[in-house]
């Protein structure tokens, strides 16, 4: 079910997110908690990704939408069966020295955007709903919105370390 998306300045976003316990993986409550995600982010205007601290919930867990995996997943993008996909107790294993700029903006933070330095490379561990380990290696804008979703994870907003931050008349991040 949608859930509000809770923005800067409430206290559960600058809060460093718990593990999902072994005893959480395949029930109900973790199922509920991943459909509230992409439930809440379909709805959301340009949004990709979003980390569970972002619907009020203090647990490391983010979810990429479909669309944005499909070609990292071998999925054909066009498909109107791509599940968004659950990154539980994410970890960044490896990172590229070469750095981007990226342009953001986050949902958490409404009409705000600005530049970003973030490695180009990066390796992602996590957990799906099962407790099943996986990898995913990700270049360039995927790569981009992993080290998002895991600052959020951390409590760090992109507006923390941004060279460059500026508001838009449009609030839709």
């Amino acid at each position: 079910m949608e859930k509000p998306i809770v923005t800067d300045g409430d206290a559960v976003l600058r809060d460093k997110a718990q593990p999902v316990s072994e005893k959480e993986f395949g029930t109900d409550e973790l199922q509920a908690l991943l459909t509230d995600l992409s439930d809440t982010l379909r709805v959301a205007p340009n949004g990709v990704a979003i980390a569970a601290p972002q619907i009020g919930v203090s647990k490391q867990i983010f979810v990429v939408r479909g669309f944005i995996m499909a070609e990292r997943m071998r999925h054909d993008p066009e498909s109107d069966s791509i599940t968004d996909v659950a990154f539980i107790n994410p970890k960044i294993v490896r990172a590229s020295r070469k750095k981007e700029r990226f342009d953001e903006g986050c949902l958490s933070v409404p009409g705000v955007y600005g530049t970003i330095v973030r490695s180009h490379q990066v390796t992602v561990q996590a957990q799906d709903v099962t407790g099943t380990p996986f990898e995913v290696n990700a270049a360039g804008l995927l790569a981009e919105i992993f080290q998002h979703e895991i600052d959020h994870l951390e409590g760090v907003l992109f507006i923390d370390n941004a060279e460059e931050a500026y508001k838009t008349e449009n609030h839709e991040a």
